[in-house]
């Protein structure tokens, strides 16, 4: 008994000390950039910073804005999930409720598989057809935009949604099945009034957890976008947060101006992609699931 005891504890405390390391890591990381970060708010405030549309860190005087990446990261976040909601959560609904045995076991592995597939991949295939085939269906002289961005980000963040639903949906259609097939109700009526309705909660949280996923990703997006700090028009060229520090950062001088600057736009996307995640947190813990 004496010696279960120990066990209990020394696993208890292991658990508690690993969860602690995880909490320090996110801790720190925040921290760090916000210590690199600080020369940059000698040459500018944050709202200045946050709201200025020019970008010339290595002049004699830096002009410091990244108004049009931040609106340009938050577009083509934003869009890739409208693009992407339909197709997840139609594959989810088809999966909990019409696919048969054997289409779930392949489909399930191959959606999550997706997910896995490297960003470099995503933005060659980008290159490759999304960016010509926008410039022979608009007529663009260069496909690279917004629209290309999302397309590519959309495909991304899909298996994201679809997985934050099929669970839900599972145990939906597990509840409602039986007494839906004794009253003779149909099969379409009950997934689409019962079952779609009822997971309307964890479609909103994947959602949010999708927006957060691409608001952070670089170079599917950095492949495909044209990289122009300029403000984000649909079949226009644009930059985010993301792509800014990758392809800056590496010709940025230690402790200059400019690389301050860009841990200060990195300062910024962690806090837009930790508000987004806390506000799935908070709408998962908010209210309990509809039963």
């Amino acid at each position: 008994m004496v010696g279960r005891r120990l066990e209990d504890f020394f696993f208890r405390s292991f658990a508690t000390l690993i969860a602690m390391f995880s909490a320090s890591l996110l801790i720190f990381i925040v921290l760090f950039i916000a210590k690199e970060s600080l020369p940059c708010w000698n040459s500018t405030s944050p709202i200045a910073f946050i709201s200025g549309s020019d970008w010339f860190p290595v002049g004699d005087e830096p002009v410091l804005g990244i108004a049009p990446m931040i609106a340009g990261t938050v577009t083509v976040s934003v869009l890739s999930v409208f693009i992407a909601l339909p197709f997840a959560v139609g594959t989810a609904l088809w999966l909990s409720c019409f696919a048969g045995r054997w289409a779930r076991r392949v489909m399930i592995p191959s959606v999550d598989l997706l997910a896995g597939i490297p960003s470099v991949v995503f933005g060659f295939f980008g290159l490759l057809v999304v960016v010509p085939t926008l410039e022979s269906v608009f007529g663009l002289p260069s496909g690279e935009s917004v629209m290309a961005g999302a397309i590519i980000l959309a495909m991304m963040v899909l298996p994201y949604i679809t997985s934050a639903c099929v669970e839900h949906m599972d145990e939906l259609k597990k509840r409602y099945d039986a007494a839906s097939k004794a009253l003779g109700v149909d099969s379409r009526f009950m997934a689409y009034r019962l079952v779609l309705s009822g997971a309307l909660r964890s479609v909103w949280i994947g959602s949010l957890l999708a927006l957060a996923r691409a608001m952070g990703e670089t170079m599917a997006v950095m492949m495909v976008m044209g990289n122009s700090p300029l403000w984000p028009r649909l079949l226009g060229r644009a930059e985010t947060i993301p792509a800014l520090i990758a392809l800056e950062m590496g010709g940025a001088s230690a402790g200059s101006p400019h690389s301050a600057a860009l841990y200060g736009a990195g300062l910024v996307l962690m806090i837009m992609m930790l508000a987004m995640i806390l506000i799935s947190k908070g709408s998962l813990r908010g209210r309990r699931w509809k039963q």
